[in-house]
C-alpha cells in the first residue's frame, strides 16, 4: 500500500498532499513515558506511524462481500478474539497455522493500518479504527464485522502495561500510572476517546445486527463456548452435529485460551510483523485486573466517567 501521499480531491489538476503535510496540520501531544506523539485525526487521537498507514487504508482499500473485520479499541482482546475467529473459520482447513502453533495470531489476522490482507478467501482482517473513519467500501459491502469492546478500566492498566513493555521499564515510575490515567479520562490514548470509539461501533450494531456482531470481553469469558457458536453462526460457519459430538466448540475455547497462547514458543521469543515482540501482545487476560493498579480516587474518577459517557445508551459495563 502506497503511503507517501493521499488524494484531497480527484478534480483535475488537483494536486495529491502529502502524509507529511497532513500531519503537519493536525493536534498532537506526546504520550507520557513512550516518546509517541498521538495526532487528532477526525475526532480521535491516533499514534503518528499507524496514522500514516490510516490515510492511505481510507482512500485505497477495497473490502469484499465475503471479508472478515475484526474491530476494537487496542487492548481489549483482539488477540484472543482473532485466534478464535481464525479457528473458527479455518477450522477445515489443512494449512490452519494457527493449529500448528508456528504463528502468532496477530500475523495471521493482520491489521489494516499496517498491512495490505492476503488474497485468501474469505480475507480475515483486524482494525483499531474508528467507526466514522471505516474505508467507504467496508460499509458499502456485504462484508462482516465483530467488534470486542472491554470495561475501560481494565483496558486502561492493559494499555499502560503495554506501552511500557515497548517504551520503558514501568517500575522505574511508580507516579507514572497516575500521569497516564489523568489522560485516558481525557480521551487521550491509542484510537481514543475510548467511549466514542465503543459508542460509535454499539449503535451501529444495533442499526445493523446483520452486519455488525457487538461482543463484550468479559461475556466472552465468562461462557466463550457459546460465543464462539454465536461468532460461527454469524460468520455463516456454522458447527455441524457431528463436530459438536466432538466437541469441537470446546478444543476451540482450549485451543485459543491466554493459558494455552502464552505458552507457545511462538509467543515467548516470535515477533510482530511491525519488529515489536509477541510477549508484548499478551500478559494475564483476567476480569477486574484493575483494582490490582487503581487508588480508589483513580477508580471512582473513572467508573463516574464512563456512566456519564455511556447514560442512555443501553451499553454498561460491570464494576
Amino acid at each position: 500500500m502506497e503511503i507517501s501521499k493521499v488524494t484531497k480531491n480527484k478534480e483535475e489538476g488537483e494536486r495529491e498532499e502529502t502524509i507529511e503535510e497532513i500531519l503537519a496540520k493536525l493536534e498532537k501531544v506526546k504520550y507520557p513515558g513512550s516518546g509517541n506523539y498521538y495526532y487528532f485525526y477526525q475526532g480521535f487521537w491516533i499514534s503518528g506511524f499507524i496514522l500514516k498507514g490510516k490515510l492511505s487504508l481510507q482512500t485505497q482499500f477495497v473490502a469484499r462481500d465475503d471479508d472478515i473485520l475484526l474491530t476494537s479499541c487496542p487492548k481489549s482482546g483482539s488477540l484472543w478474539l482473532k485466534s478464535l475467529i481464525f479457528s473458527i473459520v479455518k477450522r477445515n482447513n489443512d494449512n490452519n497455522d494457527l493449529l500448528s502453533f508456528s504463528t502468532s495470531p496477530h500475523n495471521l489476522v493482520r491489521a489494516l493500518e499496517l498491512s495490505l490482507p492476503d488474497e485468501a478467501k474469505p480475507r480475515i482482517m483486524s482494525a483499531h479504527s474508528p467507526y466514522p473513519s471505516l474505508p467507504p467500501s467496508i460499509m458499502s459491502s456485504n462484508c462482516k464485522i465483530i467488534y470486542i469492546c472491554r470495561n475501560p478500566l481494565d483496558l486502561f492498566v492493559s494499555h499502560w502495561h503495554f506501552v511500557h513493555k515497548l517504551f520503558g521499564d514501568i517500575n522505574t515510575e511508580p507516579t507514572h500510572l497516575e500521569e497516564c490515567f489523568d489522560v485516558f479520562c481525557k480521551g487521550i490514548h491509542s484510537f481514543g476517546p475510548f467511549w466514542d470509539h465503543i459508542l460509535g461501533f454499539w449503535k451501529a450494531s444495533l442499526e445493523m445486527p446483520h452486519k455488525i456482531l457487538f461482543l463484550k470481553y468479559e461475556e466472552l469469558k465468562k461462557d466463550n463456548v457459546f460465543f464462539i457458536r454465536k461468532i460461527a453462526d454469524f460468520l455463516g460457519f456454522p458447527f455441524s452435529t457431528e463436530e459438536e459430538n466432538r466437541g469441537v466448540p470446546k478444543q476451540i475455547e482450549q485451543l485459543c485460551s491466554v493459558e494455552n497462547m502464552k505458552k507457545l514458543d511462538v509467543t515467548k521469543t516470535g515477533k510482530h510483523y511491525s519488529g515489536f515482540p509477541n510477549s508484548a501482545f499478551i500478559r494475564k487476560g483476567e476480569v477486574g485486573d484493575w483494582v490490582n493498579y487503581l487508588t480508589p480516587e483513580m477508580a471512582e474518577r473513572g467508573k463516574k466517567l464512563i456512566q456519564e459517557k455511556f447514560a442512555q445508551s443501553g451499553l454498561s459495563f460491570d464494576f
